[in-house]
């Protein structure tokens, strides 16, 4: 098997910009798109293949057909047909709703399949852009549910204002918004659990307060309250330095100025490369090159030893 790329999915939605098109140099013309799904196999979502011998066919075609052979021995087993990382690119130019998103446990006690932990890296964002991650004040269920329903619920959430490299882990549980004039990529479990808290009394254009999930989201939040919600990590050039690592996924980020050998011969996993700034590409052990350039998305076959990458680029790497 080769890497493997997919159309995206732009959704045009009420708080999008204009930022995602010219990122992923694309020639459309659709406006005002809040994300671009990049590998998707959530139902009625997938991403379908856009190049090479697999053309056409959808993620959740390939995993079926492939299985650990494209997701890894342990990824199939436990998976099955569900590819398990949702990645997407994410414009904001106007606040998102406050969420929140349930364990796998309360999910599932909740009649969902799966619950939802992700990460956050921010890119080339608005200045000032802010977001919320987390409580900075402990509060009970109670009083979460009065605050939201007296509008000051944001004053019991830790605001950040962002920069691009910053990078935010939001386990399952952890309240959270993106703000007005972010821009960043997003590596999430595979899972459309999305409890809605707040929305700033907004309407829709019809006039309709967005439903709410209040009681869902109050057995979902951790109350727990922590110094800082920023993921701390040092910038290094031309070795991959490791973000995140949780019981979903794994996520490292590489900025390369010379060609670099990626050694996958013991991971069993796919990975996926997600181009976040410059120009590079991408040579298998199998002698298959493709790009890899800012706003593409690469999904790497669990098959492949190593990947030689060559170029000036900076990307993010994950894997389950």
């Amino acid at each position: 098997m080769q890497p493997i790329k997919f159309n995206p999915l732009l959704k045009s939605t009420l708080w999008g910009g204009e930022k995602i098109i010219p990122f992923k140099h694309l020639t459309n013309n659709q406006q005002q798109v809040g994300e671009s799904w990049e590998i998707s196999g959530v139902k009625d979502n997938e991403t379908v293949v856009s190049e090479g011998p697999l053309q056409g066919k959808s993620l959740n075609e390939i995993v079926h057909e492939y299985g650990a052979e494209l997701v890894g021995k342990e990824n199939y087993q436990h998976y099955g047909d569900v590819f398990p990382l949702l990645i997407k690119f994410i414009d904001a130019h106007q606040d998102l709703s406050i969420q929140v998103h349930p364990n796998d446990e309360i999910a599932q006690r909740q009649g969902k399949s799966r619950g939802k932990t992700e990460m956050w890296y921010i890119m080339n964002s608005a200045p000032g852009a802010r977001l919320y991650s987390g409580l900075k004040k402990e509060i009970t269920p109670e009083q979460y549910k009065e605050m939201v329903e007296n509008d000051t619920i944001c004053d019991a959430l830790a605001q950040y204002e962002v920069k691009e490299g910053d990078v935010f882990f939001l386990p399952a549980g952890r309240v959270h918004a993106i703000g007005t004039g972010c821009f960043l990529a997003e590596i999430q479990q595979t899972s459309d659990v999305t409890y809605r808290i707040y929305d700033y009394k907004r309407k829709d254009k019809n006039g309709n307060y967005r439903e709410l999930h209040i009681k869902e989201a109050a057995e979902s939040i951790n109350y727990t309250v922590e110094k800082d919600y920023r993921t701390p990590y040092t910038p290094k050039k031309n070795e991959g330095v490791t973000l995140v690592e949780c019981p979903y996924f794994s996520t490292a980020v590489y900025d390369l100025n010379e060609p670099m050998t990626l050694d996958y011969s013991d991971l069993d996993s796919f990975v996926i490369l997600i181009g976040i700034k410059g120009a590079g590409s991408i040579t298998d052990s199998e002698g298959n090159t493709t790009t890899l350039n800012e706003g593409e998305t690469i999904l790497i076959p669990a098959t492949t030893q190593e990947a030689k990458v060559t170029g000036t680029i900076k990307f993010l790497e994950t894997h389950a």
